[in-house]
């Protein structure tokens, strides 16, 4: 299903009915090769952005899964990068196919340390540890009531002054086939948890900005939303996809638009 190379409908279908943790360790090592990987594209804008507001000394890629971000950061951060993943089997897959390239960009020119942790991201083992932590396509993941404990994690594995960053799509419209394949999935989802255990959480039309901004500055985030403008404009002239930048501070700040 998806390309040769990727997983087929069978097994798709017996992840889907595992855990969350059990369903990515058996989709792991075909995981790259299906519609569920960050594409490359949206990981050069993200790190395009970044790159403005840098340097960064120590990185982590939340939820890294396979290592997709493991560029971004490895171009951004000076010291060290750092995937943490609850599924050892993506942990594995990013760690082997990851650390030869690491060990060569070190080599050449003196690139940050990478490391692999296996957590849960709503119980980081990290205080003050990094000053960026990035995230790519993680959050549908955690149900809406996990978001304030999954943001103070964040929070505290920050210092002073670091940021927290990933890309959000704009919603697809109502008139959009987009719009109806998720809706769709969300039902099926659902289903599915009513009458299955255990629960296999993916409910992406549960992420929505605005409440995930409230949630940002409750923990103690300032936040802005830069425009990727690489993926252009809406009808109505707002972006096709936004990077939610916040940053640790003590107080809270308006939000601001880009």
């Amino acid at each position: 299903m998806f390309s040769p190379e990727g997983p087929t409908l069978r097994e798709l279908a017996v992840q889907a009915l595992s855990s969350v943790e059990h369903g990515y360790d058996l989709l792991a090592p075909k995981f790259d090769h299906t519609p569920f990987r960050t594409p490359d594209a949206v990981l050069e804008s993200v790190a395009k952005a970044l790159d403005r507001l840098g340097p960064f000394e120590d990185g982590l890629d939340l939820c890294c899964g396979t290592g997709a971000g493991l560029e971004v950061l490895t171009g951004l951060c000076r010291r060290s990068v750092t995937g943490v993943d609850f599924s050892a089997g993506m942990l594995e897959v990013a760690r082997r196919r990851s650390e030869a390239a690491a060990q060569g960009l070190r080599a050449r020119s003196g690139g940050p340390d990478v490391a692999w942790v296996r957590a849960d991201a709503r119980a980081l083992p990290f205080t003050a540890a990094f000053d960026l932590v990035v995230s790519f396509g993680a959050f549908g993941h955690f149900l809406p009531r996990e978001l304030p404990g999954l943001f103070a994690q964040v929070h505290t594995a920050l210092r002073p002054g670091g940021r927290f960053a990933f890309p959000v799509l704009a919603p697809p419209r109502p008139t959009s086939a987009a719009f109806w394949m998720l809706l769709g999935f969300d039902a099926v989802m659902r289903v599915r948890n009513a009458v299955w255990r255990p629960p296999f959480v993916m409910y992406y039309r549960a992420f929505r900005l605005g409440d995930v901004m409230g949630e940002l500055r409750r923990a103690g985030f300032g936040v802005e939303l830069r425009a990727l403008p690489e993926f252009g404009q809406r009808a109505d002239n707002s972006p096709r996809v936004r990077l939610v930048v916040a940053h640790r501070e003590t107080g809270l700040t308006p939000v601001r638009k880009a």
